[in-house]
């Protein structure tokens, strides 16, 4: 049964500064998260207070409100108490313009991964949807279904879709993240893709544009192209319509930004986001053959500190890269997450088993089953793990021990996770690597014994 927000939904919209102070807001797995127009109106203390709120912190200049694996129903709550519609509030700022951050350095990079996590964000169901076909698929092979069974090749081009047509799926949400019209950034993701240009670049043909050499890139399942695209896209269709005579702007405002999108997107700009990718996906598995296991034991170690920072949201355009194209696996950032947010709860259960307070055996059996199961650690980390600090260390260790194993044997997943915990797991399997997925169990049995334990000895009972 879903719980009421409506009590904290009143308390957050007044304590962030009203409805006139929200200039842009979304939700990703536990967190509510608001850009808004003056953060000196923000009252944090008495927000961490409200019944509900696990706690509340800034991220950049953006307030992030964590409210756990419910958040989607405290989002709809918020939403309905400020008057905000739901689908402009996840996919666009609701004063339609970019939410101005810090300048500088800093604001520059935050802008950069801002617009790069807006544009991807939204297409984030579609990819866990299509990842789990694909696994399906992965499971039919192995048990030897023919590739020309009618139900396997229906599955097949439902698994592939969301991946193949991505610039188009990237084109709308991008496109509307920085201020253009939806449409037009679908045809530009649309025109990458088109079947006969992908054909003609993988015959060796030479297209030009005005006698403008084109780069024979194929940019299916990419998504830098249609991002930088777009990005570019805005201020020139902005500047077209701002100069269009209004009796026939409806028309130059498409056709000219479209005209001028052609060469940019075929000549420059996708070849520049190609190249972003590739040598993005290049650089990781360099450092990864470099530092080798180190690497993912080293993250899975300090994970919990990149969530409460928010900062495990820098890493999306690199698993969707690494994901979406040659290599189509990812061997760091989501084993070292699995086996860390396994581990919260593992440590948060050892406290349950340990303790002889009625109340921190209830608190950490639920809040560890959740950490296990659904990968939202939040309600661990806060409730138990931090709180009592052992806790903490216990999982640390344990996940570097598991983050070693991962990292040793190689394990990789080869699908979008949705959740970062055991049902994860199947996301491993691979008809290429048949051990692939025993290694990546055996890191995550062995983390979580050493985390249960590390955290039996550390941990002492506090409350009598």
């Amino acid at each position: 049964m879903a719980k009421n927000f409506d009590a904290l939904a009143d308390s957050v919209v007044e304590l962030v500064g009203g409805k006139a102070n929200i200039s842009f807001l979304t939700h990703c797995v536990t967190r509510l998260r608001f850009n808004l127009k003056d953060r000196g109106l923000v009252n944090l203390e008495e927000i961490k207070k409200i019944p509900g709120v696990l706690g509340a912190q800034w991220s950049g200049d953006q307030l992030q409100v964590i409210i756990g694996q419910a958040v989607a129903d405290a989002y709809e709550a918020v939403c309905k108490k400020a008057g905000l519609a739901k689908q402009a509030a996840v996919e666009e700022n609701l004063d339609g313009d970019t939410p101005k951050g810090p300048r500088g350095v800093k604001g520059v990079v935050d802008a950069i991964f801002g617009g790069i996590s807006g544009s991807l964000t939204p297409l984030i169901p579609a990819l866990i949807g299509c990842g789990m076909i694909k696994v399906i698929l992965i499971f039919l092979d192995m048990l030897h279904v023919p590739a020309d069974n009618a139900t396997y090749q229906l599955l097949s081009f439902a698994g592939d879709a969301g991946f193949y047509f991505l610039p188009i799926l990237i084109g709308a949400f991008a496109a509307k993240k920085f201020g253009a019209n939806m449409a037009l950034g679908m045809v530009i993701g649309g025109l990458l893709v088109y079947p006969t240009f992908a054909a003609g670049v993988g015959a060796g043909t030479a297209y030009s544009f005005l006698g403008i050499p084109v780069y024979g890139a194929t940019y299916s399942s990419t998504i830098f192209p249609i991002i930088l695209s777009c990005a570019v896209m805005a201020p020139i269709e902005k500047f077209i319509a701002k100069h269009s005579p209004e009796i026939l702007r409806s028309v130059l405002e498409p056709l000219l930004t479209i005209l001028i999108m052609i060469p940019l997107a075929l000549c420059a700009l996708g070849p520049v986001g190609s190249f972003l990718g590739q040598y993005l996906s290049a650089g990781v598995l360099w450092l990864y053959n470099t530092i080798g296991f180190l690497g993912v034991a080293l993250l899975a170690a300090v994970m919990p500190f990149v969530i409460m920072t928010g900062m495990h949201g820098a890493f999306v355009p690199y698993l969707m890269q690494m994901l979406t194209a040659e290599p189509y696996m990812e061997p760091i950032f989501f084993p070292a997450l699995i086996i860390s947010n396994i581990n919260q709860g593992i440590a948060a259960l050892a406290v349950a088993v340990k303790s002889k307070n009625t109340e921190v055996k209830s608190t950490g059996l639920s809040v560890g089953v959740t950490a296990v199961i659904a990968g939202v650690t939040e309600p661990a980390m806060y409730g138990v793990n931090l709180k009592y600090r052992t806790p903490m260390y216990g999982a640390m260790i344990g996940s570097a021990i598991g983050g070693c194993v991962a990292g040793l044997l190689k394990a990789s997943i080869h699908a979008f996770a949705g959740a970062s915990s055991v049902i994860a797991l199947p996301l491993f399997a691979s008809a290429e690597q048949p051990s692939n997925l025993l290694f990546m169990v055996l890191a995550v049995a062995v983390g979580a014994v050493a985390t249960f334990a590390a955290t039996w000895m550390l941990y002492k009972d506090e409350a009598k």
